[in-house]
């Protein structure tokens, strides 16, 4: 009984280890696909949701922000046309939530240039909320780097 529970444990251990080592092989993949810092895209992600995991937050605007990069239901027209739907982001398996968020991120960069600004920008264009989030990323990132 004791070695089917330690069994048990490391199957579950292994399971979860697995998982946090795939969507890191996702933020990879991501950032090289659209040609962005994977280390920044990581650092976004870590102020978004820790746990990178399927959670969904409702807003007091009526939105919600879904999976491990929060991405706001705002979003879902432009991700339909794009053949994203959007219980597509808030599957187990958070890859083409990162995908989406790298994609989004991405956008910002376009508008803003490669800039603190557009990472600010993710979460909002209002200067002062961007400015704030920015200014926790780069915390964040100064972490991961």
């Amino acid at each position: 009984m004791v070695k089917n529970c330690h069994v048990l444990s490391l199957t579950l251990f292994l399971l979860i280890v697995s998982q946090h080592l795939y969507a890191h092989d996702c933020f990879d993949s991501a950032a090289a696909y659209q040609g962005i810092n994977a280390i920044v895209l990581r650092a976004i992600a870590a102020k978004e949701n820790r746990r990178c995991d399927a959670t969904i937050a409702k807003n007091k605007n009526g939105s919600v922000d879904v999976g491990c990069m929060q991405i706001n239901s705002v979003h879902f027209k432009e991700l339909s046309a794009h053949g994203v739907l959007p219980d597509d982001l808030s599957e187990k398996n958070q890859c083409k939530n990162i995908y989406v968020g790298a994609w989004h991120y991405k956008k910002m960069i376009k508008k803003y240039g490669n800039t603190w600004t557009a990472v600010g920008a993710y979460h909002s264009e209002t200067p002062h909320l961007r400015d704030a989030y920015a200014a926790d990323v780069y915390r964040i990132w100064t972490q991961l780097k």
